[in-house]
């Protein structure tokens, strides 16, 4: 879930987008007043989503951006004048008066965004070992001869293993076969 700080200069209107934030399902962690106070609790996040206001007590969006780590989105709440003057391609922009919906929208596709970017830089699976791709085969092979098992059932059911012990499909075949050897 894709935490999100929120960031207008009068605390009551940071609290109500949180309320719709919340009602729709979205973790806020939190509301805050200055530019700074979102800077802070984004270094200890992480990664999230900072909404808001065009203007804050301590500084404008375009200068929060520029602070921003990398890994935060954006999403401004501007006046329609200011909606004009808009040119940071990496700000997601929303008009005031604010709609509910398009709100919750926004922050959606700014999640599925994040999740889909996090998902590809996601590491990839090592190889397995010369040793460890032995076992799986020994543990196969024991599988077909003493239970008549086909090549993709013996692979099944040391999957399931695998999965039922919590443990990778390499460590299930070694525990298979020092069972079989006792």
């Amino acid at each position: 879930m894709v935490s999100i700080i929120v960031a207008f200069p009068k605390v009551e209107n940071g609290k109500s987008i949180k309320n719709i934030l919340v009602k729709h399902g979205f973790h806020v962690s939190a509301v805050c007043t200055t530019g700074a106070k979102a800077l802070q609790h984004a270094d200890l996040l992480g990664e999230g989503i900072v909404i808001c206001a065009g203007r804050l007590a301590d500084m404008m969006y375009a200068q929060l951006r520029e602070y921003l780590p990398g890994s935060f989105e954006m999403l401004a709440v501007l006046s329609p004048d200011a909606w004009e003057e808009q040119g940071m391609g990496q700000v997601t922009c929303l008009a005031m008066p604010l709609k509910v919906h398009e709100l919750a929208g926004a922050v959606e596709r700014l999640a599925d965004s994040m999740e889909r970017r996090r998902k590809r830089k996601k590491p990839r699976q090592a190889k397995r070992s010369e040793a460890d791709t032995q076992a799986i085969k020994k543990a196969k092979e024991i599988l077909m001869a003493r239970n008549g098992m086909a090549e993709e059932e013996a692979h099944r059911y040391l999957q399931k293993s695998s999965m039922d012990s919590g443990t990778g499909l390499a460590e299930a075949a070694r525990m298979f076969l020092a069972m079989v050897e006792k």
